[in-house]
């Protein structure tokens, strides 16, 4: 059997989690921040040249909890979003999502402020799953319900960055619309 992308997502990101817990000092070389003094007692982050963690981020977890929903919501998103686009549209959509998630924290949040998990890339998975639903049969007001449920949890429930998947949800509605303009690859 193929593995697909998002399978090796999965593996990819539950691999650095594990290492985490092994090495938990490699979490606050990944994880997002503008600017911040670390346990190092030097000034680390985005702002200070750090780029890579603007992709980093969704590879450091809060805990078991945080990267099994995560997990959960890439499995059952990514798959049909994979079929529908193909590997590599998938795979844009997913690194342009998580781009577009971390800038936006990074814009909108304090230049402090810690930010963890791939929730950015999944929530861009929600958005071009809301774009092609229709075409791929899917009940797209259930999606938009989803959508509207998980945005209210981020207000409710604490350390949650709505910042971080509202830039998400919007980089991969966007790209999943262009990609359809584009032409049809698979949809």
């Amino acid at each position: 059997m193929k593995r697909n992308a998002t399978t090796g997502l999965i593996t990819l990101i539950c691999g650095f989690y594990l290492l985490g817990m092994l090495n938990p000092a490699l979490q606050e070389k990944l994880f997002l921040v503008n600017k911040a003094i670390l346990s190092d007692g030097q000034v680390h982050g985005v702002g200070v040249g750090e780029w890579y963690r603007i992709f980093t981020v969704a590879l450091v977890h809060s805990g078991l909890t945080h990267i099994a929903f995560n997990m959960w919501a890439l499995f059952v998103l990514g798959n049909p979003v994979e079929r529908a686009f193909g590997r590599t549209r998938y795979l844009i959509i997913f690194f342009v999502s998580l781009v577009a998630g971390s800038l936006t924290s990074l814009a909108l949040a304090a230049p402090n402020q810690v930010s963890v998990g791939a929730s950015g890339a999944i929530f861009g998975l929600f958005g071009a799953f809301a774009v092609v639903g229709k075409r791929i049969g899917a009940n797209v007001r259930s999606i938009l319900v989803l959508i509207g449920i998980n945005f209210a949890l981020d207000f409710i429930l604490p350390n949650i960055d709505w910042h971080a998947h509202l830039g998400g949800l919007i980089g991969g509605a966007i790209t999943a619309k262009l990609f359809l303009i584009m032409g049809k690859k698979r949809v």
